[in-house]
């Protein structure tokens, strides 16, 4: 099996990662998954990224988590957690893990990312979830850290009912964020999107600390008008990746 292109993906979501200034040092990893043949492609653990290759990709099977390639580097230590969501998620084809300054902010503080406006309902359909807090169980049995990691965010979206790729971003409490798209370029951008969204709402609430929400009405209008079968942002079969008119 040829998965040169599959890494050559993970590798270019892991690059937009630090070209956009979502991760320092190591803090973060990017992943691509390959549907046909149920596998990962991820940053291999602890490497630096200005030394990263393609070649260097771990690929790992998604239902067994055992590396496909015998002899290679160890895979990111946040291997089982997107294992876990990719398993849950079926329709996701990338996820990305930073500890991206603003976005983590709002996970240690156990707080949800409300949507105040259309930058924010252009991607994401409403409140962006904080997890419940991880029990020490969780934390310390069952499948390990982080399988479990990925257990209470699934569990969080079955609990409130959101579809993944309507809302592909989550912030695990006390930690951190996991953003997901169809593929890892998607949850590359839609990371940075998060980064910019978090910011803008520490600044409107520090203007206006009662604000409410995005009318329910002015939410779907943005979200479904670049998404779903009706949407009509953007020129037929290209991307749509800036909020502008």
């Amino acid at each position: 099996m040829n998965f040169q292109s599959l890494k050559e993906e993970a590798f270019e979501a892991n690059l937009a990662l630090v070209r956009h200034g979502l991760v320092v040092f190591t803090w973060g990893n990017a992943s691509a998954r390959d549907f046909s043949q149920g596998v990962m492609a991820i940053k291999p653990s602890g490497v630096a990224y200005d030394k990263l290759r393609p070649a260097d990709m771990v690929i790992v099977e998604l239902e067994s988590g055992q590396a496909v390639e015998p002899g290679g580097l160890n895979p990111s230590s946040d291997t089982p957690t997107h294992r876990c969501l990719y398993l849950a998620f079926e329709k996701v084809g990338g996820m990305v893990h930073t500890h991206s300054r603003q976005a983590t902010a709002w996970a240690q503080a156990g707080r949800d990312l409300p949507c105040f406006g259309t930058t924010h309902a252009d991607y994401f359909l409403g409140t962006i979830p904080c997890t419940a807090e991880m029990t020490a169980e969780e934390i310390m049995g069952g499948q390990g850290y982080e399988y479990n990691t990925g257990t209470v965010i699934v569990r969080e979206f079955q609990q409130r009912q959101l579809a993944p790729l309507d809302m592909p971003a989550v912030l695990v409490r006390s930690h951190a964020p996991f953003v997901w798209g169809k593929n890892a370029a998607a949850a590359a951008h839609n990371a940075v999107v998060l980064e910019e969204l978090a910011g803008m709402a520490l600044n409107t609430l520090a203007l206006s600390p009662q604000i409410p929400a995005i009318s329910p009405a002015l939410l779907t209008k943005h979200f479904k008008r670049k998404h779903g079968a009706g949407a009509y942002y953007g020129q037929k079969h290209t991307p749509a990746t800036s909020t502008s008119a």
